[in-house]
């Protein structure tokens, strides 16, 4: 999957990893991969006291994340999202099971969020994303033209047929709202199944976690500022079986006759998001992550923090640039979220 509007986000949430050397000899060791995918670098640490299994395992975990790019790419033509965007308007397609997992969770966050996440928002994510290129706002007509197609009741879902039908011509898919956070829970999980339990997959800006590193409470984790690149995190986190990510304009943006304009899309009007702002969310798994970060960011910090409290488990924090300075609000857990001293990276 080529970069999307989703998916370069690494700088976002900065990870301090904790070092272990090789010791004695059954204490456990560190082991880093990365490899490229869905367009981004995902990178996997994980501690084990077998270098052959910890190979395995991590190899496992990205053959799975592998699998779900050639479902999941609005990108690759051949991709099974793309098939099926190919066949809007036509009779329901029979599709697999982990596209249709998707699809439903999708149909859940759209009625939770109120139609914000949209996996229908493609035709008019397209505009924008030639605005970005040419640096040209997407004309009003064409937005009006784009907007008829968007809508989550636009498609069914029989899950007993396991079919997926777009019900309109010209309709199309983009599923970035979710698929990152998607296939780094999806790499966890295939690395316990493989008797790893201590391990941190990093898609991006979307970072899931399983058992902490040994002689440590947490995976240390830092939430950037507003410029990542130029201001040091002032808030760690310490993080063990969950999932965090980021979203906001910090890396994928526009500036467009002097107006900065956010990769992330109202799908109510068609218009990017105008907020100089980023939103963490610390959730019980990936999925949950990618969908409350992308939705609180869209609602502001007064209703986002407001949706990332109403979901069991979840915790938010909130910056924003406004005319006073660069303000921070917190959900009411986000206190209870563990914190951590920075740990130096190895």
């Amino acid at each position: 999957m080529a970069p999307s509007p989703m998916s370069v986000r690494l700088s976002a949430l900065v990870l301090i990893s904790m070092f272990v050397g090789t010791g004695t000899a059954g204490e456990p060791m560190r082991f880093e991969f990365v490899e490229t995918h869905m367009g981004s670098s995902f990178r996997i640490l994980l501690y084990s006291t077998d270098e052959a299994a910890a190979r395995s395992a991590s190899r496992a975990a990205f053959d799975r994340i592998a699998r779900l790019d050639t479902v999941l790419s609005d990108y690759d033509v051949d991709s099974e999202l793309s098939r099926l965007s190919a066949a809007a308007g036509g009779p329901a397609t029979r599709v697999g099971p982990e596209l249709l997992d998707v699809l439903t969770k999708f149909r859940y966050w759209y009625e939770k969020t109120e139609g914000r996440l949209d996996p229908t928002i493609a035709p008019v994510g397209r505009l924008w994303r030639r605005a970005r290129r040419e640096r040209i706002l997407p004309a009003p007509d064409k937005i009006a033209e784009a907007l008829p197609l968007v809508g989550m009741d636009k498609l069914v879902i029989d899950q007993a047929a396991e079919t997926v039908q777009l019900k309109k011509p010209g309709m199309k898919l983009d599923v970035g709202g979710i698929a990152k956070g998607y296939a780094s829970q999806a790499a966890i999980d295939v690395l316990r199944a493989r008797g790893i339990d201590r391990a941190l997959v990093a898609g991006a800006g979307d970072i899931v976690v399983s058992g902490p590193p040994p002689g440590s409470e947490g995976w240390t984790i830092g939430v950037a500022s507003l410029e990542p690149s130029k201001t040091p995190p002032d808030i760690y986190l310490s993080l063990k079986d969950c999932a965090v990510s980021t979203s906001g304009d910090a890396e994928r943006f526009v500036v467009i006759d002097g107006r900065r304009y956010s990769h992330i899309i109202d799908p109510k009007t068609g218009r990017a998001i105008e907020d100089r702002a980023s939103v963490t969310v610390v959730a019980p798994d990936g999925t949950t992550a990618d969908v409350l970060e992308t939705t609180a960011y869209m609602m502001g910090p007064e209703k986002g923090l407001a949706f990332i409290d109403s979901i069991s488990g979840a915790a938010g924090v909130f910056t924003r640039e406004t005319p006073e300075g660069i303000k921070r609000f917190e959900s009411a857990r986000f206190k209870d979220v563990p914190r951590a001293q920075p740990q130096p990276a190895p």
